[in-house]
């Protein structure tokens, strides 16, 4: 790494809920919101955001923990801010507390790791099970 993430460093996105992030089973009595996956899908990418700037070509970043609560529904159209505050670091293993807001209401919290490593090496490690299948 170029540089070491400090705690307490935050990292932002936002985005729209368009209609590929709403659930697939809405019907005529469930209504369309943001799916669950999709949410945890931004929320990760708002941890690596965090992350980009302190890492070196080389290097990128792997989820290793999740844990996400969705708290309340968020309809199509509307924006949602996504927030990735460092909490905790141990040599490559980074942990993040989550937020997410959209307009209304926090529609979620939780935590998560990513661990920062070498492209090459995972390359390695994917090529040798990918001959081994």
């Amino acid at each position: 790494m170029k540089s070491r993430p400090r705690t307490g460093e935050v990292a932002v996105l936002e985005f729209t809920v368009t209609d590929q992030h709403i659930i697939d089973f809405a019907d005529d009595v469930m209504p369309e919101v943001l799916s669950t996956p999709w949410l945890i899908w931004f929320l990760e990418h708002t941890a690596r955001k965090a992350m980009l700037p302190h890492l070196d070509p080389e290097e990128s970043t792997v989820g290793a923990m999740v844990n996400v609560e969705h708290l309340s529904p968020t309809p199509p159209g509307a924006t949602v801010k996504c927030q990735a505050k460092i909490i905790y670091s141990d040599k490559y293993m980074f942990s993040f507390e989550f937020r997410a807001w959209d307009g209304h209401d926090l529609i979620c919290r939780g935590t998560h790791k990513l661990r920062v490593i070498r492209k090459a090496r995972l390359a390695q490690v994917v090529s040798k099970k990918t001959q081994e299948s």
